[in-house]
């Protein structure tokens, strides 16, 4: 820290210039005395303003943090809408596969028969759960057979 080049004040001055050296020394000492405080209180608030800095530092870096997120999801939200014309073309494409009938004669004898077929389901099924899947659905029909052997 650098050292203020300030001149003493001018009571201080007319104090060292007096003929008296015990007042001399007294008025000196106490002008000494008043600076050191005037330091220390200068001190203590830099120490302050040290400490409240830090924690403005520390506010900022959560707050960095925060906006990382935020943009990381944003990106994520952003590639999510991107995709949807992909999804509605998908699900366009497959409706526009449905087998419509040619006439009116075989309109009404499906519709008594079956009803249209819908559209191939569009659904992706986590392949992770699998093998948990595959074994539940193997034992439902173990079940089922068992039951109707039984009967």
């Amino acid at each position: 820290m650098a050292f203020s080049s300030r001149t003493l004040p001018s009571h201080i001055r007319q104090a060292s210039t007096s003929s008296n050296p015990s007042a001399q020394s007294t008025g000196q000492s106490s002008a000494l005395l008043a600076r050191v405080n005037e330091k220390k209180a200068e001190l203590e608030n830099l120490k302050e303003l040290r400490e409240l800095s830090a924690a403005v530092a520390n506010q900022m870096e959560a707050l960095e943090e925060k906006l990382a997120t935020l943009s990381d999801g944003t990106e994520a939200i952003a590639t999510v809408l991107g995709n949807w014309h992909n999804v509605l073309r998908a699900i366009n494409m497959a409706s526009a596969k449905v087998p419509s009938p040619r006439n009116a004669e075989e309109t009404t004898s499906k519709a008594q028969d079956d009803t249209l077929p819908l559209p191939q389901t569009l659904v992706r099924i986590p392949t992770e759960h699998a093998p948990a899947l595959q074994a539940q659905t193997e034992g439902i029909m173990e079940n089922e057979h068992n039951s109707s052997s039984i009967s």
